[in-house]
């Protein structure tokens, strides 16, 4: 995963993508903050309000073959142009149905 060091533009590209994914899946009943520390990449906040305890931060970040969502434990999740397939996957890993 790249360090997610960057510009201020690429900080802005980051949270662009975040938040779209954060709409997405506040879509499919996900709570959802957007985190922006100083000197550190933005990061998505994801909860499953039905089990509070299944939580996650999403990172956006640029590789060399474009952007990608990653997990925290840097796996990619989906490109950033996929936001629908991101969501999908991040919803399946924070659902309470063991079943999906």
């Amino acid at each position: 995963m790249p360090d997610g060091t960057g510009t201020a533009a690429s900080t802005q590209t980051r949270i662009a993508h975040l938040e779209r994914l954060g709409d997405e899946l506040v879509g499919r009943g996900m709570r959802v903050r957007l985190t922006v520390p100083l000197g550190t990449p933005p990061s998505l906040h994801v909860m499953n309000p039905a089990a509070s305890a299944l939580t996650e931060n999403i990172l956006a970040e640029q590789g060399a073959d474009g952007w990608w969502f990653w997990w925290s434990w840097a796996e990619r999740i989906a490109q950033v142009g996929d936001v629908s397939a991101a969501a999908e996957r991040v919803a399946r890993v924070l659902s309470t149905d063991l079943g999906q």
